[in-house]
């Protein structure tokens, strides 16, 4: 703590012990002053001093209520521990202490302890409070390495410093926690946390504290130093030669970085929250003095943001790794292996042999296919580390620049493990962006929707990575169509490339598909590719949202959808290497939003564009031809049901063309046999017992009027189910028939039948019903930061018959219910929907009509726009 005082000379007043008693509100006022007070001082006192100063006013308002309610008569110690025994105290942290007390509590004593800490609660101070004599320290701690963390930054406040003496000396001994068994433990503790967050460092909206590279690892480092060194500070580390100077220097600027961010953060939040959370951000940014321009103000603070957690990971992987070797491998070596003159593996970890070795940039290269042809290498070892971070710093021009550098690069990328640890390696250490200038202008470039879970530089990595697994056999059971097709293709590395260019030209400006496709053919001909695979590769980075788009936005059981979407992929080649990108982009952009509807959407438009091409685009399909298939069939599975051709041939003359060229057979058979046993005077709902594409399937059979879909659609969105497809067919009898492939809040078809049997009375009682009103949540705090205009789009088609439109809006509750009522208001026919959300968004594809089924004119369009733009703003 600093000699002189931090905190203003009338707060230090107030709270001296020699002045008059304070009650608990004349506390809560000066508490929030000095909140306040600290606020101001944010932006311009440097941080540690803002923290340094809550530590000192937090100990005076301690010491004055410990002396106000007479504890400072007794034998018991009131120490800080944790953050606040360390010194570090943000503006809402929790304050956490121990009160060391002797063996035995007097009930006197119990009850004074007991009135100080509810008071302060009172002052609006967060306690995390724990009341132990020393036995019972060493006895908990021992088992615990929280506790045994928490006492090592003990530090006394007011009280019996008899106590505190005592207890001291005893946390060094080795009986406390020997070095390496406290190494281990606190190790284990970071694997674990990393784990929590999908080993990933660049969310979108990041934890500053517990987050892979957070101030959480940049603590570890101290506490394990701590332990082994009895080190009190970073800096002895320089002493004992574990940092240079400059390494020192790096770790406290990445410090003083994450703690500014997460002191604006609790400012911003006004309370203890580590989250950075979208809702916070911009305000986060403009407190950290990036400006107040929105998304581009975040932009500067998350680049920044993702360079320092970086970094801090370098840095404690370095340390963590040669404090392994100090603390428990204090030994010769299990194993050395020389590789060559430059490289050597140490006990798995590849070691450069002279300090030198990386002044030459392709050796850094050179390093990396080493390791991908040494499956023993597991990782670099920190001397490496320390010597390849030097060498990335000094370099003045572009890896690309080297020719041999060009050609070790891809030979890495070909080489069947390159993908694995040695890929791995080069993006978590920054020489994938020192290689490729495009790639390092994505590292921490933000996405603003909860659509994407990770920067562009961390989902394309994943999507690489989706890719390599493709590639290697003991995963072929997650992904069996996608490892069979990369197993088999004779360039994966052309797929890899792609995956690596596909959203490179994100953030400057324009599509950054098609950008992105002009830098793959630059690099194709810089790294001496055929006209062909740079074609292939360009072609696939351009096109990489195709596929994904028509399986979720169009009818994929249409033939004309299905020649189209053929007519762009142009062959099987193609088709395969965009299947395998798509699967792979999609998986990675938030593991979360991946369920098997998207799975089977984008199997089933690979299989049908496949049979598309073995029949030849110059051979369409003959629509009557393929009705008649459909019904003898249908016709087939119903033989032995019981049921007569008469029969069926009077339900079927009921219903259009259209209905049998839209369903499978087995639909129709399911649909024939329950309409034909039913009293049509009843809606009829029948939910699928088993998953159709991955979701579970709802048809409603019922007389034909006013706020069907407006009625079933609320339901669904009310018990919340997410609607992905519907289809409505209306018969020549004044019925319709209507199909909604749903799934629940967590992706997945239903597969509870008395979940199935409640959901189908729920629509036949709204459906018999008389009115449409159905209540809905109301938006989220978390969707109204997000302003995503309602936008409505015509797309040009060959159909004289209906419209196709696809609408873009906020997603929220009852917004489907909303379109429908305005497609009913205006007295149009919706044939069919395809709903697909992506985060925040949603991007809902509909086939409408008038009700004489007619396309709409461009009056129309114009009238039903901005009739669905007026009644779905915000």
């Amino acid at each position: 703590m600093h000699t002189q005082s931090l905190v203003p000379l009338e707060f230090i007043e107030s709270l001296s012990i020699s002045a008059p008693q304070m009650s608990s509100k004349e506390i809560c006022q000066l508490n929030d002053a000095f909140h306040q007070w600290q606020k101001e001082q944010f932006i311009i006192d440097d941080i540690t001093n803002i923290l340094n100063a809550r530590v000192e006013f937090v100990d005076q308002v301690l010491t004055k209520l410990w002396c106000q309610h007479n504890l400072d008569e007794y034998q018991i110690s009131l120490i800080a521990v944790g953050g606040y025994g360390r010194g570090e105290l943000h503006p809402c942290s929790d304050v956490d202490i121990l009160l060391l007390t002797q063996e035995i509590l007097e009930p006197e004593l119990e009850e004074k302890i007991s009135a100080f800490i509810t008071q302060l609660w009172d002052v609006k101070l967060d306690i995390g409070h724990s009341v132990r004599s020393i036995k019972e320290c060493l006895k908990q701690a021992v088992n615990d390495v929280t506790i045994a963390t928490n006492l090592m930054e003990m530090r006394q406040v007011c009280g019996n410093e008899a106590l505190t003496q005592h207890l001291q000396p005893l946390l060094n001994e080795d009986v406390f926690w020997t070095s390496k068994k406290f190494f281990v433990a606190k190790r284990e503790e970071q694997l674990e946390r990393h784990k929590q967050y999908n080993g990933a460092a660049y969310t979108l909206e990041p934890n500053l504290k517990a987050n892979p590279g957070g101030l959480r690892d940049i603590q570890t480092i101290g506490w394990v130093a701590k332990r082994h060194f009895k080190a009190d500070s970073l800096e002895e580390l320089v002493q004992h030669k574990y940092l240079t100077q400059n390494e020192y220097f790096e770790l406290l600027e990445c410090q003083d970085y994450l703690w500014r961010m997460r002191g604006a953060l609790h400012f911003i939040a006004g309370r203890s929250e580590n989250r950075l959370l979208f809702d916070y951000q911009a305000d986060v940014a403009d407190m950290m003095g990036f400006g107040a321009e929105g998304k581009i103000a975040v932009e500067r603070m998350m680049k920044r943001f993702f360079r320092i957690i970086g970094r801090v990971a370098e840095l404690n992987k370095m340390l963590l790794q040669y404090f392994e070797y100090a603390i428990i491998q204090n030994k010769v070596h299990d194993k050395t292996t020389v590789i060559n003159d430059d490289f050597i593996i140490l006990d798995g970890q590849i070691k450069v042999t002279n300090h030198r070795t990386f002044m030459r940039s392709t050796k850094i290269m050179e390093m990396f296919l080493l390791i991908a042809k040494h499956e023993e290498i597991t990782d670099l070892h920190p001397n490496t580390l320390r010597l390849m971070r030097n060498a990335r710093r000094r370099l003045v021009s572009g890896m690309m620049d080297y020719e041999r550098c060009r050609q070790l690069f891809l030979e890495i990328i070909k080489h069947p493990r390159g993908l694995g640890l040695p890929f791995t390696l080069m993006h978590r250490h920054s020489i994938l962006g020192a290689y490729l200038p495009a790639w390092r202008n994505i590292a921490g470039q933000m996405q603003f929707d909860l659509f994407h879970a990770y920067s562009v530089d961390e989902h394309s990595y994943r999507l690489i990575k989706n890719l390599y697994r493709f590639n290697q056999k003991e995963h072929n059971d997650e992904f069996p169509l996608c490892s069979k097709i990369v197993q088999r293709i004779r360039k994966p590395e052309l797929l890899f490339l792609a995956g690596i260019f596909h959203d490179i030209a994100k953030g400057r400006g324009g599509s950054h598909a098609d950008l992105g496709a002009i830098d793959a053919l630059e690099f194709s001909k810089e790294h001496k590719l055929s006209d062909h695979d740079g074609r292939m590769i360009s072609w696939l980075v351009k096109h990489h949202l195709l596929m994904s788009v028509t399986a979720q936005r169009r009818d994929i059981s249409d033939p004309e959808v299905i020649a189209k979407f053929a007519n762009i992929v142009r062959d099987e080649a193609h088709l395969d290497y965009l299947y395998c990108l798509t699967v792979a982009d999609m998986r990675a952009t938030n593991e979360s939003l991946w369920n098997s509807w998207k799975e089977n959407l984008l199997e089933e438009l690979y299989n049908s564009t496949k049979r598309a091409f073995r029949r030849g685009l110059e051979k369409p399909v003959d629509l009557r031809a393929k009705i008649r298939e459909n019904q003898q069939q249908a016709i087939n599975l119903l033989i032995g049901k019981n049921i007569s051709q008469t029969e069926i041939k009077t339900l079927w003359s009921e219903f259009k063309a259209d209905y049998f060229l839209r369903y499978a057979p087995e639909q129709i058979v399911w649909h024939t046999e329950h309409i034909l046993k039913h009293n049509k005077d009843e809606p009829l709902v029948l939910i699928s017992p088993y998953p159709y594409r991955g979701g579970t399937e709802v048809f409603v059979y019922t007389k034909d009027k006013a706020n069907i879909f407006v009625k079933i659609v609320s339901l669904l969105g009310s018990k919340c189910f997410s609607i992905h497809d519907a289809k409505i067919i209306s018969s020549k009898t004044g019925y319709t028939a209507n199909t909604f492939v749903i799934l629940d809040q967590q992706g997945n078809a239903i597969d509870d039948k008395y979940r199935a049997l409640e959901l189908a009375g729920s629509l036949t009682e709204v459906l018999e019903s008389k009115t449409a009103d159905i209540k809905f949540k109301p938006i989220s705090n978390r969707l109204k930061q997000f302003h995503v205009p309602t936008q409505v789009s015509f797309i040009e088609t060959k159909s004289k018959k209906n419209t196709l439109l696809e609408i873009t809006s906020l997603d929220r509750p009852g917004l489907l219910a909303q379109f429908a009522n305005v497609f009913q208001e205006c007295k149009l026919h919706i044939h069919s929907a395809k709903i697909t959300t992506f985060g925040e968004k949603v991007e809902d594809m509909f086939i409408v009509s008038t009700l004489d089924e007619k396309a709409l004119t461009a009056k129309e369009q114009q009238e039903l726009s901005t009739k669905l733009c007026d009644d779905t703003a915000m």
